[in-house]
């Protein structure tokens, strides 16, 4: 198994192109992780706090809208 500095001597060395696409990639994985975990989170009911605190700030008039 490589080691990490290996790894980050590996990405160095990549051509523009591949190294873009490796960053695309790395992007997607992260996503997907990130996406498992609120999904697992709102099926365990960890995620009614900020609902209750959107609803309260919507109610006071203080919701900010992005």
């Amino acid at each position: 198994m490589l080691k990490v500095n290996e790894i980050q001597g590996a990405i160095e060395a990549l051509p523009e192109e591949d190294y873009v696409q490796l960053r695309q990639w790395f992007s997607e994985k992260d996503w997907e992780k990130w996406d498992k975990q609120i999904e697992a989170d709102s099926e365990a009911g960890e995620l009614g706090c900020l609902i209750r605190e959107g609803l309260e700030e919507k109610a006071r008039g203080t919701l900010k809208k992005f």
